[in-house]
């Protein structure tokens, strides 16, 4: 992933280099000692660059989890607007060589203006331009940060028929890079757009002596082929074309403003003077460096409209600093939970087996009142021994027996039936005269009724491998099959065989080839189930990868889930949602830390599209899906296990709503005060004037 990175970013470099005598203004002249010399003048400008690149992972992160918790989607209202006038653009120039030329044009042009033109003015000693053009840079960014959180849009290729995402699939090498750097939901505005049209407008606005002409041209013509490109390679729609030259405006605008300021601190003709000077005269740069602030504050003492609107600005970047966290921390610990080593959960409970110390204990909790822990009656518990939840039952499993009880009456033993060995698999199903346990023990699948007798099967099941229930359906694999599904249903006879096909597209299979890891898809085996109403999911291992197959049982398709060159596990089905752990971008020819560690990921069973509910450092498996939570497990970097419970339903902590009542009323007041201070200071003017 990271050669083609390298490629695009040294033939921009590159190509900005052998350029420079192309766009050197008439009068300047060429050195070696200018490369260095530029770094050593303008090093707050580079640094301020590298700043807003690496702002821009990190927004892209928190933007996943928004997404993944808020489903701020606004992609539906671009749509309804301009339809399929992307896809006729497409259908219409779409060409082999053109789609592989501007893959390229689109990534490495995009990092020629944005460094180049930094470079340019900064290596000819242009201040006044370098100025302008990084700070309006940085207001780009700075502008497009509300749209990117809060107004997502996808790319053009997720959401048309038809229309294909050319750039993100061009290569699996390319197609990686895409999906670990981009969540495919930050369209409107464009920086592709944003980032060339403010520097053109700075070129236009503040190149007074005309010094930079020729790349002025050279800059239009880049954005005028860009906005081409992102349209054809099925990235963006021309509404983001639009906010793009917006926000681009609205920067110059905000630089206009805020330039002198700015620079007047972070010069760095005067930064390493304010430097030495603190080193060796403390106190006199303290005192100079307090009267700025001093000065500030007497002007917040009679504050006209100009403080008011800097008060509402600072009000209203608070309250979305406070909510943006507390909306991408919506998961919370269970509490009474010291070690969970597992959790099943169904219809508002969950069940943990904790290890206190070496002595395992199941523990139950109402998602009403998560922190309470339910005392349960159950046998000696060890490590291994399994726990099965339904909406009213909890089943336990050891050794040597299985125990039920219900979860409104969890201290009481309701069932309690022996065993010949510790199952492998343990499960709750609807029969058809009331709860059965389901169990795989030595290979043989076994059931019991909730009196005890055993339950009729609908058939005979040996050497069976994985199992799921799913109200009175069933479904298995054996090893003598090891790549069909049985599917039954409890109170029937009779099962049906769905034969699973893991097979990834030629392209992630021949690069798993080239790692030395190919896939044996003909001697797969599903390792794990998952069963709804609508979709069957199975996990296959694949000798080298575990991947995520699902079978839509109305239309009888199926597909894999993900990349199939990285492994999945753990599936969840619930309403419309299909939950899993992934360890994407996880080559194992080169393992990166950072990509060991597993992630929940969303898959919607609607529109097809995931999204990451967890992107970070920590790892977190084995989700279940319920009707208005999530539950998984999670380990910290202090290797601390605890089980999360993240609410489907965006809900707000309580001192958010504190943060969000109390900046309501400041942001009211703040207002009605700036309405009226426009009001006098303009009747101030005019009487002036007069």
């Amino acid at each position: 992933m990271e050669g083609v990175y390298l490629t695009w970013m040294i033939s921009a470099l590159a190509l900005g280099v052998l350029l420079l005598p192309v766009y050197a203004p008439p009068w300047s002249r060429l050195t070696l000692s200018g490369f260095v010399d530029f770094i050593r003048r303008y090093w707050v400008h580079v640094l301020l660059l590298l700043m807003i690149y690496n702002a821009k992972d990190f927004l892209d992160q928190v933007d996943r989890i928004l997404m993944a918790n808020t489903n701020l989607d606004m992609t539906a209202w671009i749509y309804a607007i301009e339809g399929d006038l992307v896809l006729r653009v497409q259908e219409t120039f779409e060409a082999r060589w053109l789609s592989s030329a501007l893959t390229h044009f689109y990534v490495a042009g995009f990092m020629f203006i944005c460094y180049v033109s930094v470079f340019y003015v900064a290596y000819f000693d242009d201040r006044w331009m370098a100025d302008r053009i990084v700070l309006s840079i940085a207001w780009v960014y700075i502008l497009a940060v509300p749209f990117y959180l809060f107004f997502n849009v996808r790319v053009t290729g997720d959401v048309i028929p038809g229309m294909e995402t050319i750039a993100y699939d061009l290569t699996p090498e390319i197609a990686d890079w895409f999906r670990r750097i981009d969540p495919f939901t930050n369209g409107m505005p464009s920086l592709h757009i944003g980032i060339p049209f403010v520097v053109w407008l700075c070129l236009l606005r503040y190149d007074e002596d005309r010094r930079w002409t020729r790349y002025r041209h050279t800059v239009l013509l880049y954005t005028v082929v860009t906005a081409f490109t992102i349209v054809y390679l099925g990235i963006h729609w021309i509404s983001d074309i639009v906010g793009g030259l917006l926000i681009a405006a609205g920067a110059v605008a905000m630089t206009e403003r805020s330039v002198g300021f700015v620079w007047r601190i972070g010069d760095e003709r005067t930064m390493n003077a304010r430097l030495a000077s603190l080193l060796t005269q403390p106190n006199v740069a303290l005192r100079a460096l307090a009267a700025p602030a001093v000065g500030l504050l007497r002007r917040f003492r009679q504050p006209g409209a100009r403080e008011s609107r800097l008060g509402l600005g600072v009000v209203l970047f608070l309250v979305l600093l406070v909510v943006t966290y507390d909306l991408t921390h919506q998961a919370l610990p269970a509490g009474g939970i010291e070690a969970p080593e597992g959790a099943a959960a169904a219809d508002g409970w969950v069940a943990t087996m904790d290890n206190r110390s070496g002595v395992h204990v199941v523990v139950l909790n109402d998602l009403a009142f998560p922190d309470v822990v339910l005392d349960v009656a159950q046998p000696t518990m060890g490590e291994g021994d399994l726990v099965a939840l339904d909406g009213g039952h909890l089943a336990m499993a050891n050794a040597s027996a299985i125990h039920v009880v219900r979860t409104d009456a969890p201290q009481d033993i309701a069932m309690e039936t022996v065993i010949e060995a510790r199952p492998s698999v343990l499960t709750l199903a609807d029969g058809p005269d009331g709860p059965v346990v389901l169990a795989v023990v030595n290979g043989t699948l076994q059931g019991w009724t909730m009196e005890g007798a055993e339950a009729a099967l609908p058939a005979p099941a040996e050497g069976v491998i994985a199992l799921v229930a799913e109200g009175a359906e069933l479904a298995w694999s054996t090893a003598e099959q090891p790549m069909d599904v049985k599917m039954a249903r409890l109170g029937t006879s009779g099962a049906l065989t769905v034969p699973m096909n893991a097979s990834a597209s030629p392209e992630q299979e021949a690069e798993m080839e080239g790692w030395g890891l190919p896939a044996d898809v003909e001697n797969g085996s599903i390792i794990d189930l998952e069963l709804s109403q609508t979709h069957l999911v199975a996990v296959v291992n694949v000798s080298t990868v575990d991947r995520l197959v699902i079978y839509d049982r109305a239309l009888g398709s199926m597909h894999l889930i993900g990349d199939g060159k990285y492994s999945s596990a753990d599936p969840a089905l619930g309403v419309g949602v299909l939950a899993f752990t992934g360890w994407d971008h996880l080559n194992p020819t080169n393992p990166e830390t950072k990509y060991l560690d597993g992630e929940i990921h969303l898959h919607d069973l609607t529109t097809n599209l995931t999204e990451v509910l967890t992107a970070d450092t920590r790892d977190q498996w084995s989700p279940t899906v319920l009707e208005d939570h999530i539950i998984y497990l999670e380990r910290s970097a202090s290797d601390e296990t605890s089980v999360r419970i993240y609410s489907r339903e965006v809900v707000l902590q309580p001192y958010s709503n504190t943060v969000l009542q109390v900046g309501l009323m400041a942001m009211l007041a703040l207002t009605f005060l700036y309405v009226v201070q426009i009001q006098q200071e303009a009747r101030g003017h005019r009487s002036e004037e007069e």
